[in-house]
């Protein structure tokens, strides 16, 4: 019998596809999702609209702070498996929002680490990401390097999930394992993220925001290969025995900003009008993955070149907003 999936965040950009990659398989997904208006509702809407042509789809909306709902729909789905996808993203929003992440990033997780308490899937996954490491001056990052000079409140509260998820693997003997993903991109991606506004302000003849004049470095991982990872690494024989577990997911090509703006424009057919800007608060000058426990874990590793992934993500673009004008 086939693992019973609960997704919380299945109406965002990860958690959509991850759902659509067990659905396919035949697999039973339960989502769980706020909607909020942190951007366009409706594209998450449209991201739920697609996972619910699968009969074995199913969808809750309401936030996981709601402890005693979360507990309730725990326990009448009993899933085998629970991705936490859901939380508050945004490096820059959180400077400005700090209860909205601390809320939802700290309080819902620890509601989502209660559930797995009480109802004992067999494993526990869940979002962190690359911002943990700050300005971590040794690179590639690993995951036994320090973590503890965070650059925002958003990788503060993913840092806190790590330690959170430790307590609870050692005090009740939880297999968990802890995300940390680098700069995830591809169809279906969210608005508030870079390759989304940059092929916005491109297509209507605006100004592209370029920080740091472009020579910041990210580790651009393709949707599709963090998809393929997280589900071998659910099914990888030993998952359930080993209780604390950390993987960077990351493509190991840093790649400059202003190259990624150089394939787009290749892509859309137009040169973009750039506006040099200087550092944000709370960017990281650089990220760049080390996989190699991910390599030992599932024999995989993220591995599109950017200018494949940037093609697809394109494309689906122009259809996506051509199709909802």
């Amino acid at each position: 019998m086939k693992p019973r999936i609960m997704i919380t965040g299945a109406a965002g950009f990860i958690g959509h596809h991850l759902a659509h990659r067990y659905l396919q398989s035949g697999h039973e997904v339960l989502s769980i999702d706020e909607l909020n208006d942190y951007y366009d509702p409706e594209l998450k809407k449209a991201r739920l609209k697609r996972l619910a042509l699968h009969a074995t789809f199913s969808s809750e909306q309401f936030s996981i702070v709601d402890r005693e709902r979360l507990l309730r729909t725990t326990e009448k789905f009993k899933p085998d498996l629970i991705f936490n996808l859901a939380g508050q993203v945004g490096v820059r929003n959180s400077i400005h929002h700090p209860h909205e992440y601390v809320s939802s990033n700290v309080v819902g997780f620890l509601n989502v680490l209660e559930c797995a308490r009480l109802f004992t899937p067999k494993h526990l996954f869940y979002a962190s990401s690359s911002s943990v490491y700050g300005n971590n001056e040794k690179t590639p990052f690993s995951e036994t390097d320090r973590t503890d000079h965070p650059l925002s409140l958003y990788a503060a509260t993913k840092k806190s999930n790590e330690l959170m998820a430790y307590a609870y693997s050692h005090l009740h003997s939880i297999p968990t394992t802890g995300l940390r993903f680098f700069t995830v991109y591809g169809p279906w991606g969210r608005p508030d993220m870079m390759l989304f506004k940059f092929t916005r302000a491109i297509l209507a003849d605006e100004e592209v925001e370029v920080y740091h004049h472009g020579k910041h470095l990210r580790d651009f991982t393709y949707i599709d290969d963090v998809v393929e990872c997280m589900v071998k690494l659910a099914a990888a024989e030993g998952s359930t025995q080993d209780l604390y577990r950390i993987f960077n997911v990351g493509n190991e090509q840093p790649i400059l900003l202003e190259k990624v703006i150089e394939c787009l424009e290749a892509e859309l057919g137009k040169v973009a009008k750039k506006k040099q800007l200087p550092m944000q608060a709370g960017d990281m000058i650089s990220t760049a993955s080390d996989t190699s426990a991910l390599r030992a874990a599932i024999h995989d590793q993220p591995q599109t070149p950017i200018t494949d992934g940037i093609r697809h993500f394109v494309k689906w673009y122009l259809e996506y907003y051509s199709a909802n004008k």
